[in-house]
This record gives structure tokens, sequence and C-alpha cells, in this order.
């Protein structure tokens, strides 16, 4: 996801956004997503004709994987901040051989209608696709509320790209994962917090660590996870990474404490950034600072342990260009633990 912050101001604060999960098992679920979409378009007061093009997005999404896919989902999240719904479609099989074919209007193999992967593009204020055989195919899909010329704010430069899925534990309905990120320009301030187990006491952990960050998101990094540490005394604990990237002196400054992973991506390379063992809140040791380099147009990913923590770099470096919530999606798909939360937040440098 695309996001400006003016220098000079202050930043822009984001808090991590939920994902609901909707299994494309039947035609029932097709209408259940479209269901939750339009709530979700409704409680943001959006009209007539924004809500209408996120609908046809939600419903060809779902029937493509519905007619189409082996194991297909549909992640949608309501954004009230950025005024924005996000959807998103993955599946394990079989992909689409011929990609540029299937985005044609009138094009079909289900012998539906053709409106599909075509008009989802064209009506989406955001898309990106990535398709392999057999292993299946993620999009990507936002629709944004349109404003009146003049309401909304001119469009700045961009430095960074954020993208994120978080993901909670099928069968609850808090997040015991979180995250928030703070954007200035080149910089950006990010932190991902994976309270112990799941559900609402993991939830109040995280969000407690989240609550400290955004009170002072570039502030000194061991202070802050110190703070951290007394305050989250009265929960379970979570497991932390905080992290400072800027993209002019090419660097990612960071204090983890706990199994949450952070890695530096490119095209040549894959760099983990160092966290130490504890539990915030709990046990830890004196938290240490470490500075990692961070190439041109790379991918800072920072995901909790709802991730395997082995996944290849090779998986995401062809999508080193790509939207970077696509990019938390593929790994999402080929790496879930499905007994934990998921948390994945991909940055990424475009200068």
């Amino acid at each position: 996801m695309e996001v400006a912050a003016p220098t000079g101001n202050a930043p822009q604060l984001l808090m991590g956004w939920t994902h609901t999960a909707f299994a494309m098992g039947d035609t029932s679920c097709v209408g259940e997503a479209r269901r939750f979409a339009a709530h979700a378009s409704a409680e943001m007061e959006w009209g007539d004709t924004d809500s209408g093009r996120l609908s046809i997005v939600v419903t060809e999404l779902a029937n493509n994987l519905h007619l189409h896919a082996h194991e297909g989902r549909l992640l949608i999240a309501a954004v009230p901040a950025l005024d924005l719904v996000e959807v998103i479609a993955i599946d394990h099989g079989p992909g689409i051989e011929d990609l540029p074919l299937s985005m044609r209007d009138g094009y079909s193999t289900g012998g539906t209608q053709g409106a599909g992967l075509g008009a989802v593009r064209r009506l989406a204020d955001d898309f990106d696709i990535h398709s392999s055989v057999p292993q299946g195919t993620v999009c990507v899909a936002r629709v944004r509320q349109h404003r009146e010329a003049g309401d909304a704010p001119a469009a700045l430069p961009q430095t960074l790209r954020v993208g994120a899925i978080r993901l909670p534990l099928a069968g609850e309905t808090m997040c015991g994962d979180a995250w928030a990120a703070a954007l200035d320009g080149p910089r950006a301030a990010l932190l991902v917090a994976d309270g112990l187990g799941h559900g609402s006491e993991a939830a109040k952990a995280s969000g407690a660590a989240v609550d400290l960050f955004l009170q002072a998101p570039f502030g000194d990094l061991r202070e802050q996870i110190e703070s951290m540490h007394a305050e989250l005394q009265s929960t379970r604990g979570a497991a932390v990474c905080s992290l400072r990237l800027d993209a002019t002196a090419a660097t990612v400054r960071s204090s983890g404490v706990g199994n949450v992973v952070a890695r530096v991506v490119t095209g040549l390379s894959d760099r983990s950034v160092v966290t130490q063992h504890g539990t915030v809140g709990l046990t830890m040791r004196r938290p240490q600072e470490t500075t990692t380099e961070l190439p041109p147009y790379a991918l800072l990913v920072v995901h909790s342990d709802g991730i395997e923590t082995r996944w290849h770099p090779a998986s995401i470096q062809r999508l080193l260009g790509s939207d970077p919530t696509l990019v938390a999606a593929v790994l999402l798909r080929d790496h879930h633990r499905a007994r934990d939360d998921a948390t994945v937040v991909v940055v990424q440098c475009i200068e």
C-alpha cells in the first residue's frame, strides 16, 4: 500500500488493520464476503458509486476463487483512516498459464460472463497480481472513496510503500498480533508485536506495546523497549520488534525481543535483523540496538511466528517491484502456520 507522509509535518501514523478471511468453498461464501464488504463501506459512509465498485471487485474475485481455485480464500480489510477497503484473493493452484489473456474483458474459462480480472483491474484504485503454475495466484485490489476535486490532499512523492496482512487464528475474532508504523518522507518507524498465545489476552499485550510505540515512534529504540517491558508486566507479555528505516542513510536500526522475525531482502542478498531471546513484560536482557544495511529497492519483511521462519528469499525476490501487500500475501499463502495468528508487514524502498 502506498502511503505518503510530508517531511516537516507530523509523521503519518498507521495502526495495523485486521483482515477477515472467507474460505470460498461454495456460492454462499461469495454472498457472505460481499455483505461484509457492503457493511464496511456503509460504516465509512461511502456513496452508491464507490460501494458498487467495491461490490463488483469482491464478487468477481470471490467467484473466481469458487469456480477455478484450490483452497481459495478472500481476505478483506476496511481501513477507515485511509478511506479504503483492501481485498486479497489467495489460492493454492492451479495458477494461470496465460495471465495477459485472462486479464482481457470478456475472457472466461468457466462459462461465466468473463467480467472477472479485467473488470477488477479497471474498477479498483490499486491492483496487482502474481500467478505461477501450479502454485497458484495471489491478487490485491483496493477500492477508495472518490472525493470531489479539492477535497483530497495532493499526492506527494513517495519513498516508501507499506503493505501488511494481519490475520487472527481461525475461529477468533481478535488478533493477538499488532503492528503500527509512522512515515515521514524517507524515514519510517515500524513495530510488530506478538502477544503470547492468541485471543483477547494476547491482543491486550500486543496492543499495549503499540500504544507506547505510537507515543514516540521515532524515539530511542532501547528506551522504547524498556518502557514496553515495564508496561506489559500486567499482561501475559509479547515478542516485540521495533525498527527505524532511513532510506537516505540506507540503514535499518532495530531492537527486538522474542520471535518476531525481520529480514532485508534484495535481488542479490538476504540479511536477518538480529533480535534477542526473551519476552517483553516477563523476562528479557537489557535491549540492544543493531544496524542493518538497507540497499536501494530492498524489501524489509517483518512477521510474527504465525509465519514459518525458514522461508527461502527466492519466493519473493521475483516480486521486488510488486505491491508490498502482494509480497505479504505470497508469504502468508506459502508459509502460514494455521495454528496461530499471523502478521506480515512489508516495507518497500522505491528510490
